[in-house]
């Protein structure tokens, strides 16, 4: 039964760092895709980034470059979001979410919202001024 679970939201203030976490279960597919979501209050979902399975390659959305990072722990099969430098426009409730299948763009894991198999429930990030 796949699983995955974000943690590690909370409040915290412009500027500041949160590191979110998402634990996988049951995945045994040779390789998968695991993205990360956001959706604030009233807009729509927006697609932060992507890791591949072995957590080698991510693709991440342009604005968020730089700023936010994922990472993978392969022994504790957990996906990491760092996000450093937070604004208050970062609010918003962050998913995991996770494609069964492994494609890509160049050396950039395809990172779709629309692909998404499996989602898990969400971890609330408010970002005060």
């Amino acid at each position: 039964d796949v699983q995955l679970q974000a943690s590690g939201g909370g409040l915290v203030q412009a500027g500041g760092s949160l590191r979110l976490s998402c634990a996988l279960s049951g995945f045994d597919f040779a390789s998968y895709t695991v993205g990360w979501f956001r959706q604030a209050p009233g807009k729509e979902r927006e697609t932060v980034g992507c890791t591949d399975s072995r957590g080698e390659y991510t693709t991440y959305v342009d604005s968020r470059e730089g700023r936010f990072s994922i990472s993978t722990y392969n022994a504790n099969n957990t996906v990491y979001l760092q996000m450093d430098s937070l604004k208050l426009d970062d609010t918003a409730v962050y998913y995991c979410a996770a494609d069964r299948t492994l494609e890509f763009s160049g050396y950039s894991p395809i990172c779709l919202d629309g692909r998404m198999d499996y989602r898990g429930k969400g971890t609330q990030v408010t970002v005060s001024s």
